[in-house]
């Protein structure tokens, strides 16, 4: 998109009235978007875009500007604009003399069928199939929704360090949204399989899965008994169970939240804040990850950065205004939706990783409990961890197996204690995919985690437990 010789002017110009560090982002962005409702395609559209973004930084002050023309002069205009809302009275910093240093081109994420390659009546076939699946699933289902989104992404990063780094990413997601009725009652269910990758994904995850799997769930909880409230051991399940460590700690492991004192994890590194048994990761290298990149949106490389290893608080995420601020690497989780938005810390595929246990071992060894089969929306304080969360597609256990499903229930609790209460982690990691929102930005991630049990959590529900 922009040779090394444009960059470095660009660079310059943004450093011209003074600054510590100034860096271009370059995008360009091509995807489509299908949607299918009451067995109708009506929703069709697809679109591009180009742009770029110029921001320096001095101390803790930072400016940014951006535009949609990647033209020479309307990128030194834009470095000019970010130049004077920084303006100090400095010098340059950039030395011209010295070329940028391209880093390596990288193809970790493999793409089988491109965006590009896949014709619009396949993925009209594709939501067909998965909308059939859903009302084939039984005579309750009343309305079935099913959405397809595909994008190509090019990104490019130069910086004042001398660096200079581009990426491609390709991904593909289905999500598919269902309600059943009965009797005056509605429930919902939703599956969402995504990919850093191409259309490949329904090779080895079918279109009806998701519609059965989206059915299910709204069945299962159309025919649910509300649940009972109080303190009770809670088997969360794997893959999408991962959301409660994602909300209620990830976001407090972000070095903005712990920079500006407002995490319940501040100061807290070295420390035990987890059961032995907890090991967690956010870790963007993950082959085909939905929420994985090769370099990162400031052209700092992917990685895979522990958070807690036995229980102890290790690392934060960090961008590369934090990791220039400590003197630290960045962990590669500088991330932003577009080039209209300044990057920040942001998780990738955060998890919680498998333990030696096993599903059925942990299910057998709780007498009474809830078992939280699928976790949707909820609150968090990121200050004290305190959350509550709703439990989409819920069960009793009662006498070591899995009973009765129950509607209505909520988890309440504080993140930090439910990370001391784990006292069962089985080996049966799986991931779910999502768009996780911060300071007005959305981005994919991915949360997971394997079975796990927090020894005692407060359930929200309308009934006594029996």
């Amino acid at each position: 998109m922009i040779d090394e010789e444009t960059a470095r002017r660009v660079l310059a110009t943004a450093l011209s009235l003074g600054g510590d560090f100034a860096e271009l982002f370059l995008e360009r962005r091509h995807g489509s978007s299908l949607r299918l409702e009451e067995e109708k395609v009506e929703d069709c559209s697809s679109g591009s875009e180009i742009g770029a973004g110029v921001r320096v930084m001095r101390g803790e002050s930072m400016s940014y500007a951006y535009t949609n023309d990647i033209g020479e002069a309307s990128l030194l205009e834009t470095a000019r604009a970010a130049a004077a809302a920084s303006r100090s009275g400095g010098h340059a910093l950039i030395n011209l003399e010295k070329p940028l240093a391209r880093l390596p081109v990288l193809r970790e994420h493999p793409v089988e069928l491109g965006i590009d390659e896949f014709p619009r009546e396949e993925k009209i076939e594709l939501l067909r199939r998965a909308d059939q699946a859903a009302r084939e699933a039984g005579p309750h289902v009343v309305q079935v929704v099913v959405l397809l989104g595909d994008s190509r992404q090019e990104v490019l990063v130069a910086n004042s360090l001398g660096e200079m780094a581009s990426d491609l990413r390709v991904r593909v997601r289905l999500v598919v949204q269902v309600v059943a009725a009965k009797d005056g009652e509605m429930q919902t269910g939703h599956e969402t399989p995504g990919t850093l990758g191409g259309y490949e994904l329904f090779r080895d995850f079918p279109p009806e899965e998701a519609g059965k799997a989206a059915a299910s769930q709204a069945l299962t909880m159309l025919e649910a008994r509300p649940a009972p409230s109080g303190p009770m051991a809670v088997v969360i399940a794997n893959g999408t169970g991962g959301v409660l460590f994602h909300e209620a700690c990830g976001h407090s492991l972000e070095a903005d939240a712990v920079y500006k004192r407002a995490s319940v994890f501040a100061g807290r590194l070295g420390e035990k804040v987890a059961s032995p048994l907890v090991n967690a990761y956010d870790d963007a290298t993950l082959v085909n990850r939905w929420g994985s990149f090769c370099y990162d949106d400031e052209g700092a490389r992917a990685a895979s950065t522990p958070l807690i290893e036995e229980g102890i608080l290790r690392n934060f995420i960090n961008d590369r205004r934090r990791s220039l601020r400590d003197g630290v690497p960045p962990t590669g989780n500088g991330r932003r939706q577009s080039y209209r938005f300044v990057p920040i810390p942001r998780m990738t595929n955060t998890y919680i990783d498998r333990g030696a246990a096993r599903r059925e071992e942990i299910i057998a060894d709780t007498s009474l409990g809830l078992y939280a089969l699928k976790l949707g929306g909820g609150e968090v304080n990121p200050v004290t961890g305190d959350f509550i969360f709703a439990v989409t597609e819920g069960y009793m256990i009662r006498g070591g197996e899995v009973a009765e499903p129950v509607k209505g229930a909520t988890l309440i609790g504080n993140g930090p204690r439910v990370l001391l209460d784990i006292d069962a982690v089985a080996d049966d990691l799986d991931f779910d995919t999502g768009m996780c929102g911060k300071e007005g930005q959305a981005v994919p991630v991915c949360t997971g985690q394997p079975t796990l049990r927090v020894r005692e959590m407060v359930v929200g529900g309308t009934t006594e437990v029996m």
